[in-house]
């Protein structure tokens, strides 16, 4: 089946992987500098050569790696993190006295940014898994930590966490939004087709309606026919018969909110029972629901309409065309019911019994045995004269055993 789709891009967090591609550059240039003016203390300045040699290349290269997340791949980001641990390990090779003296490393604060990408990317727990590894180098590194040390690596491991944990709340407020601007246009849209079919087809319905009903003969059951499409069509504007289903995805523009309306039978995502009953409703058919969504697995709610369909299928048979449907939803903590009564002659006493010994099978299979693989019950009760009533009850702990 085809499907529409439309895209609602927004981002938050755009603006901080534009921040951290600056910070990287600025840092690689700070430790460079931090190297060209305190040289002479360096006992193998040919290893911080090479290696701030290595982490600018590295550093230029990957420039669009940190562009957005979707190019910040987890390769990425262990290679990264990599290279700036080696960095602080290789110090006391470079600089015998780094371990007596409180020294920046060779990557000095370059190191942040790994550990920035990490939160920026997968949120705070990203964040303290790499901090962590960057605390035991530093750790490693000195030897002998001082109060300074520990107090650089709490405040690495604080900060980053605390950027990832509002990365993943900026995140979640960007679905949020996108959600609510998506649901806003579509209503939108529906108001302006209501307006536009009210103006034209409703009229025309309605004045064949009631034209055909002035004539009599041919044309009046025209009319019928025109009025039974009409509350058809209002029930389509008013509540739509699909619900859009909302797919949300964290790619390089940040949250991407597809709206995709598709009947996708596999899906679990439950259903709203009054969607599926709507079309029932017509000139003879009355539909009552509760305000709010009547929500059941998809088996569940596509059998129990079903079963509805086919007790107003036996008052169309039995009770004539012009008898009068009534179909009442009630939605309980426990179970749903739904009652479908008629005005018909109602079923004479034993007469069901008989049309299953002829084979006619009906109330039997189409109603009672669907309701039972649902395990739930049907209970029909006809007087007479005075109608018939059937009340299908399904309870919500078995409501998914439906086909």
């Amino acid at each position: 089946m085809a499907k529409r789709e439309r895209v609602v891009r927004m981002s938050v967090e755009q603006p901080l992987w534009r921040a951290l591609t600056g910070y990287r550059v600025l840092t690689m240039v700070y430790a460079v500098l931090l190297f060209a003016f305190g040289r002479e203390r360096y006992e193998r300045p040919w290893v911080a050569v090479a290696y701030l040699a290595v982490m600018c290349v590295w550093t230029l290269a990957t420039l669009p790696k940190v562009a957005n997340a979707a190019s910040c791949t987890k390769r990425f980001l262990g290679v990264d993190l990599t290279i700036a641990l080696v960095g602080i390990l290789l110090t006391p090779l470079a600089d015998a006295h780094a371990q007596t003296i409180d020294g920046p490393t060779l990557p000095s604060i370059w190191t942040a940014g790994s550990v920035l990408a990490f939160a920026i990317k997968g949120g705070w727990r990203w964040a303290g898994v790499a901090s962590s590894l960057v605390a035991v180098a530093n750790i490693v590194e000195r030897g002998h930590p001082s109060r300074d040390t520990f107090h650089n690596v709490l405040l690495v491991w604080v900060a980053s966490i605390a950027i990832g944990y509002v990365v993943e709340v900026a995140r979640a407020s960007e679905r949020t939004l996108a959600r609510a601007l998506e649901i806003e246009a579509a209503t939108r849209e529906r108001e302006r087709l209501a307006r536009d079919i009210h103006d034209s087809v409703l009229q025309v319905l309605a004045m064949v309606q009631r034209r055909g009903t002035a004539l009599g003969g041919e044309a009046a059951e025209l009319g019928r026919m025109a009025g039974e499409q009409e509350v058809a069509l209002r029930t389509l504007v008013a509540g739509g018969l699909t619900r859009p289903s909302l797919v949300s995805e964290d790619e390089s523009e940040g949250a991407v909110v597809r709206v995709v309306e598709v009947d996708d039978p596999d899906d679990d995502t439950p259903v709203d029972l009054r969607v599926l009953l709507a079309p029932r409703a017509g000139a003879r058919v009355t539909l009552s629901e509760p305000g709010a969504p009547v929500l059941l697995p998809p088996p569940a709610a596509r059998e129990l309409a079903a079963a509805v369909g086919a007790a107003l299928d036996n008052v169309r048979v039995h009770a004539g065309e012009d008898a009068q449907a009534w179909i009442l939803v009630e939605d309980w903590p426990d179970e749903v019911i739904v009652t479908v009564r008629d005005d018909g002659p109602g079923i004479p006493e034993g007469r069901l019994a008989q049309a299953e010994g002829e084979g006619r099978m009906g109330v039997a299979l189409s109603i009672r045995g669907r309701l039972r693989e649902l395990g739930g019950t049907a209970e029909l009760v006809s007087v007479p004269g005075q109608g018939t009533e059937v009340e299908l009850k399904v309870p919500r702990g078995k409501a998914g055993r439906g086909r």
